[in-house]
């Protein structure tokens, strides 16, 4: 067998190999959105900063699952009244969740110091829902509502799950209710602008 044929054929074998290699690396690379949405979250300090004094405690509980279930969350509302509340209903293991979770992040790096931003983590376990905002963080708490009393005491519990977000006005009452995910940015920007902030 001529030895001479095999090099060039063995090195356009490599190089196309390495040219495989390089775009499923592009395909994977943690810097792609797609592959792991919202683990790259915008900068919510210069919004933190801007907040007043309400929003402020209320973001100083960032990040973190709060205990205490619907009584704790019902307190939490209290502590806001005077700002419209954007509360995102969530779990860790929702996979309609997670796409919209960016969107979330984004609208609350934009509006932290208009709007009272919470969630409720229905369904989950601590652990679950903790280790995934770890990854993924938001500047405002979740409350961990295991048994499902917060939709239940809302009325949003669906056929069709989770997510669910939530607008309460500035004295605290329950005006709209967006069931499912989002299908995309600029549709929960025109609810946050409508029910949240009155400037539809």
């Amino acid at each position: 067998m001529n030895t001479e044929n095999r090099k060039p054929a063995a090195l356009t074998a490599a190089a196309l190999l390495v040219a495989v290699m390089a775009l499923a690396a592009i395909g994977c690379g943690g810097n792609d959105s797609t592959a792991d949405p919202g683990a790259s979250a915008p900068d919510y300090s210069k919004a933190v900063a801007k907040a007043p004094p309400k929003l402020k405690a209320l973001y100083e509980q960032g990040g973190k699952i709060a205990p205490g279930g619907l009584d704790a969350f019902s307190q939490q509302l209290a502590d806001v009244e005077g700002y419209p509340v954007v509360v995102n209903n969530w779990a860790s293991w929702c996979g309609p969740c997670r796409t919209e979770w960016p969107w979330l992040q984004q609208a609350a790096a934009d509006d932290l110091d208009r709007v009272a931003f919470m969630g409720v983590n229905t369904d989950d376990e601590d652990a679950a829902a903790q280790t995934f905002l770890d990854g993924h963080p938001v500047p405002y708490p979740s409350f961990a509502d295991p048994d499902k009393a917060f939709i239940d005491a809302v009325g949003a519990t669906t056929v069709g799950g989770l997510p669910n977000t939530l607008y309460f006005d500035r004295s605290g009452e329950l005006v709209y209710t967006h069931q499912g995910p989002y299908t995309s940015e600029a549709q929960l920007d025109a609810d946050i602008q409508k029910y949240a902030l009155g400037e539809s």
